[in-house]
């Protein structure tokens, strides 16, 4: 276990950018956080470190958005997925089989369908407004 702590969103991006050199094809990274604590500010760090091009944002309603680099990584929102057929309508396996690096924001809300292996990233609010308290963990952790 990792544990970081940014006081603002260029350093929550930068500390997922430096993480993402370790990421391989097929890896999943669960986030575990409030709505505001800045998990879609570390995706957008995972995909600049992935060297992802395109801007990222909050796939709140598609649900899912796609980003090439040298790893692709596909960027999921699961706030309204709750159930293993509402799961597969999103793509999710296609993308996991395909090879992709997922990132899961609310993955709280699947954990059915989140692996063993997968890396976990809890984002949490620090003592001041900007600051964030961030864990990184493998294996066997959940929300």
């Amino acid at each position: 276990m990792t544990e970081y702590e940014s006081n603002g969103v260029r350093e929550t991006e930068q500390i997922a950018a430096v993480f993402a050199d370790r990421l391989r094809t097929g890896d999943v990274v669960a986030f575990c956080g409030g709505l505001g604590a800045g998990k879609t500010a570390f995706v957008r760090g995972l995909a600049r470190g992935l060297a992802c091009l395109d801007d990222v944002s909050s796939p709140t309603y598609a649900l899912v958005h796609e980003h090439q680099g040298k790893i692709p990584l596909a960027h999921f929102d699961m706030y309204r997925v709750e159930t293993e057929e509402a799961l597969e309508s999103t793509g999710f396996y296609d993308y996991l089989a395909a090879g992709y690096v997922l990132a899961i924001e609310w993955s709280e809300n699947v954990p059915f369908a989140v692996p063993q292996n997968a890396w976990r990233v809890t984002i949490q609010h620090g003592e001041h407004e900007n600051q964030r308290k961030i864990r990184i963990e493998k294996e066997g952790s959940q929300c």
